[in-house]
């Protein structure tokens, strides 16, 4: 009995599997077209502003999802990839050698963005979108792309947490995204 149990819930986790790439029910885009990767990488932007981090989450070797907010993810100009630096992330670390996907979030949480969408019944761009990408291993970080994060928090350099937890980043993971969601509220969509 346990065992026939154990079979239907695989089934189902495959056919769940099998909806997310064949993209049914809209799950996700397999290809992210240009015109879209602007419009995440303004996303991100929006939310990076807004909350400093942005989610990353990976899923365990017993199967569990787990999230780690990372503030220092950069998203290419033109192309649907993009690094951060990963100092602190254990997770990472622990998830990414059994499965190198992930799913990585942004939502604009600035309360002006949301109390005039609010206001007005539409939101003026998306408020969020998740990536769904494969993660990299570590890998030194590059001259440009420490200048990247050193740019991002300059305007913090000077306080005691920001030499603490942002003076020592040396190494990156690079990530490619393959597909992408939007967050969605569909009564208030923007009109694209």
């Amino acid at each position: 009995m346990v065992s026939r149990n154990v079979s239907a819930i695989l089934y189902m986790l495959y056919a769940m599997l099998m909806k997310i790439i064949k993209n049914e029910d809209n799950l996700m885009m397999v290809n992210i077209q240009p015109q879209d990767w602007l419009k995440i990488r303004n996303v991100f932007a929006d939310a990076q502003r807004a909350a400093m981090h942005c989610s990353v989450s990976t899923i365990t070797s017993d199967g569990f999802p787990t999230s780690s907010p990372i503030g220092t993810l950069f998203l290419h100009e033109y192309k649907p990839t993009g690094f951060f630096f990963d100092r602190y992330c254990t997770s990472l670390k622990q998830n990414l050698p059994h499965s190198s996907k992930a799913c990585i979030q942004a939502v604009n949480s600035s309360q002006s963005f949301w109390l005039k969408s609010l206001m007005s019944g539409k939101f003026s761009s998306y408020p969020g979108v998740r990536l769904y990408a494969e993660i990299s291993e570590l890998r030194p970080a590059t001259e440009t792309e420490l200048e990247l994060v050193h740019r991002r928090i300059k305007l913090l350099r000077w306080t005691k947490g920001s030499r603490l937890i942002w003076s020592d980043f040396s190494h990156v993971r690079d990530f490619q995204a393959h597909g992408f969601k939007w967050v969605e509220y569909p009564q208030m969509m923007p009109d694209t």
